[in-house]
């Protein structure tokens, strides 16, 4: 699990079960569900131009974006963070799956909270 101290493998394996048990999948979700987190995005070199294109859709409100290229797998990847309702979500997760040279895409949700540091 990667943690050393089992209290907080614990705690924080208690709270994302909570919070996967309110709201589930994003598939599950109400379309009207307000949700952030993270797209990521990997494909192949020569294609930014096309994702350029998802990523100014009105479906979801991008805050930050981040491009990196691995060297290893010689895969490039983007991260999103972004916020809006599920229906959007799906609607550009499913726009990115019908790019060619899309490879993968991964949606981590934020979990909620009542309160907290922002």
């Amino acid at each position: 699990s990667g943690y050393k101290n089992r209290s907080r493998f614990m705690r924080d394996a208690v709270f994302h079960f909570a919070d996967y048990k309110q709201r589930g999948e994003l598939s599950e979700m109400q379309d009207d569900e307000l949700i952030e987190g993270h797209l990521i995005v990997y494909y192949q070199h020569g294609i930014e131009h096309k994702l350029l294109d998802i990523r100014h859709t009105d479906e979801i409100e991008v805050a930050t974006y981040n491009h990196s290229c691995l060297k290893q797998s010689h895969t490039c990847v983007d991260v999103i963070q972004a916020s809006g309702v599920a229906k959007g979500f799906r609607s550009v997760i499913e726009m990115f799956q019908d790019t060619v040279s899309v490879d993968k895409i991964v949606f981590v949700t934020a979990p909620m909270r009542d309160e907290g540091c922002c």
